[in-house]
């Protein structure tokens, strides 16, 4: 399969809004053929408009006219001729009487057919809306064929599922606007007959941070239905005698709004949504309810990949992108890690504890929650034994910053110097410490965990693991080494957060600002080979690539359940300018083969609290065969490696 024949799911969306005249279908009917030819030409496949945006939504009692239910129907034949050979579908608002009843409703059309009609069910007629003046509920009517202008049986119902038969993904249902607002709302059953994306098309007057209450429905609504959102609604051209109308725009997808065109901004948006991810969640959760009873209407409309994605793909998807709520995400990560020790500590009646200080990023983490931990718990930060363990590769700059660190946090500091240790160990199995193998780099890495466990029994103490999420995903860990500890606070904390956590303490204790700076700037390295002129020659990031590129990965393939050529072309569109091809292809190899390698390690991790949606305890997250096979993901990077000619 070819990379323009490889679908990955992506369907370009657009919400818009035009300049309506009150009252004046045909005016109105061009505008939106004028949308509809733009969001063609920006390759969209579903595009919205607003609620009534055939006629107007503030028509008053000219709802009732014969004349403009009649040029409705006349120009809805004209849009239905317009949609010839197009492929895009066109979801648009309109006042349609049937068997004497008046509905408020929303019609899809695509490619020279009207493909069904959905009645608005919940009709508000409180405070500022009338609508029951004109309009009935179109709640439980059952399905039916009918006629509408010239389309003859066309499907009316409020249970509608609208699907490309040509993908399996691309489904959705349709809203109007109070629908979002009820308890009961129809994208509940909307979702549960299969639809991924729900269409609402609105009139919501504005009024002070009714935006902000908006903007939360939408948001809340498709994460707690897995599904994408797209809301329109009305804005220029509105009646002003009363209300005021915004144009507010929203795209949101899983929980995370993905555009937005703010009140009275009058911009229309065009994204990618990406279906593949709202069905690998339903895939995962398996409370997800389904309904099959539903009338699916079909429509053929082959989604090509877009050469690039009109949506942001975040190059760290553990952080926020904004500072302020990254600093309080810190902050409360930091919690739930010193909150999950002092239950340990409980649990057990302990009340010491013993840290590995490398003068490192993770290990440093670790000694934060102990000592946030023992503040809360007002135990004596004195019990808390900060153990360096200097050996073949150990520089000063990182054992002079475990000892700083240790003093101004006010803890017990020792210094153990296992070299001697290392070396008698070497001569035991008849190693020469001249070959810097693994055997030279693991005894290092060993030798320090039998002497922080030893410690801790001696002391009646609790020994703290370092590793991070992302080393124990890539098995950057020494079996029984710095694998094994009797608590891991860092178990759930990839590498891209712990940087994130110690430079927000550092920001709030200023007393430690400088020595925390410091570790955070020093190259990341398990400092197991010997140094050059006391410089780091060892650096983690030239074997396993930056971290930035290996949490992108992890977090696509744990969190989202991409396939490889999904990621590879995420991660091309993420970091467009920073990194290559080539060098994106060459650690996604890197973290497979990893990865699937060192599940053995991951199958007997200790204890450690979960943190975000992404953890692999086998306890909790993570259950794979050690012995799984990596065939079919090592052939899916040969066809990546082929179809982007990097042979």
């Amino acid at each position: 399969m070819g990379i323009t024949e490889r679908s990955y799911h992506y369907v370009r969306v657009g919400a818009c809004e035009i300049k309506e005249e009150i009252a004046a279908p045909s005016v109105n009917l061009k505008r939106m053929e004028e949308k509809a030819e733009e969001a063609l030409g920006k390759g969209v496949h579903l595009l919205s408009f607003s609620e009534c945006s055939l006629s107007g939504y503030t028509c008053g009692d000219l709802f009732l006219s014969d004349t403009l239910l009649n040029s409705c129907l006349d120009s809805i034949d004209e849009f239905v001729e317009f949609s010839k050979g197009k492929k895009i579908v066109l979801v648009f608002g309109f006042p349609f009487e049937f068997q004497n009843s008046l509905y408020n409703c929303a019609g899809a059309v695509f490619d020279g057919k009207l493909l069904g009609v959905v009645p608005k069910s919940f009709i508000p007629n409180y405070s500022e809306f009338y609508e029951a003046r004109y309009f009935a509920s179109g709640k439980g009517i059952p399905t039916q064929r009918i006629r509408v202008g010239h389309q003859e049986g066309v499907p009316f119902g409020t249970d509608l599922i609208f699907a490309d038969s040509s993908c399996g993904f691309f489904r959705f249902g349709v809203e109007i606007c109070e629908d979002l607002w009820v308890p009961d709302s129809p994208d509940i059953g909307l979702v549960k007959k299969g639809a991924e994306i729900i269409v609402n098309l609105s009139a919501s007057d504005e009024l002070v941070d009714k935006d902000l209450y908006r903007k939360d429905l939408v948001r809340v609504s498709s994460a707690k239905l897995n599904c994408a959102y797209i809301y329109s609604s009305c804005g220029e051209g509105e009646s002003s005698q009363d209300v005021v109308f915004s144009g507010h725009k929203i795209v949101a997808e899983n929980g995370t709004v993905l555009t937005e065109s703010r009140p009275f901004e009058h911009r229309d948006l065009f994204c990618d949504l990406d279906l593949e991810r709202i069905h690998n969640a339903r895939r995962k959760m398996t409370t997800f309810e389904n309904d099959f009873d539903r009338t699916v209407i079909s429509f053929d409309l082959p989604v090509k990949n877009p050469a690039e994605l009109l949506r942001h793909v975040a190059r760290n998807p553990f952080l926020a992108s904004d500072e302020e709520v990254e600093e309080r995400r810190a902050r409360q990560i930091l919690t739930i890690q010193k909150e999950g020790l002092i239950q340990r500590l409980k649990a057990i009646s302990c009340s010491r504890v013993v840290v590995g200080l490398s003068g490192g990023l993770d290990s440093t983490l670790t000694l934060l929650v102990a000592v946030e931990a023992f503040k809360e718990m007002k135990a004596d930060l004195k019990q808390i034994y900060a153990l360096t363990l200097p050996a073949l590769g150990t520089t000063s700059l990182t054992r002079t910053n475990a000892e700083i660190l240790s003093k101004e946090l006010g803890v017990s500091f020792q210094a153990i110097d296992i070299k001697a240790a290392v070396d008698l160990h070497f001569r035991d199995i008849g190693h020469d410490p001249s070959v810097t193998n693994a055997v030279y780099e693991n005894a290092q890495a060993r030798e320090r965990t039998q002497i922080l466990m030893d410690f801790a029994n001696d002391h009646g103490a609790l020994m703290l693991g370092t590793s991070d999420l992302s080393e124990l995903c890539l098995g950057w860990t020494t079996f029984n080494g710095d694998h094994m500890s009797m608590y891991n606070p860092n178990a759930g904390v990839p590498k891209t957060l712990v940087q994130s956590i110690v430079k927000t303490y550092a920001k709030d204790h200023k007393e430690v600002s400088q020595v925390l700076l410091s570790v955070l700037n020093t190259p990341i390295s398990p400092e197991l080979l010997p140094p050059s002129d006391d410089k780091i020659v060892q650096t983690t990031e030239s074997k396993v690539g930056p971290y930035e590129l290996v949490d992108f990965y992890l977090f696509a393939f744990l969190r989202r359940n991409y396939s490889l050529h999904k990621i590879f072309f995420m991660a091309e569109q993420a970091y467009m300018g920073k990194y290559g091809k080539e060098f994106l292809y060459k650690y996604l190899e890197v973290f497979v083969r990893r990865f699937f390698s060192n599940q053995f390690k991951r199958s007997c991790l200790p204890d450690g609290a979960k943190i975000g949606t992404v953890a692999v305890s086998p306890r909790g997250d993570l259950r794979m065969p050690s012995d799984a096979s990596k065939a079919d993901y090592l052939k899916e990077l040969e066809e990546i490696k082929k179809e982007n000619g990097l042979d």
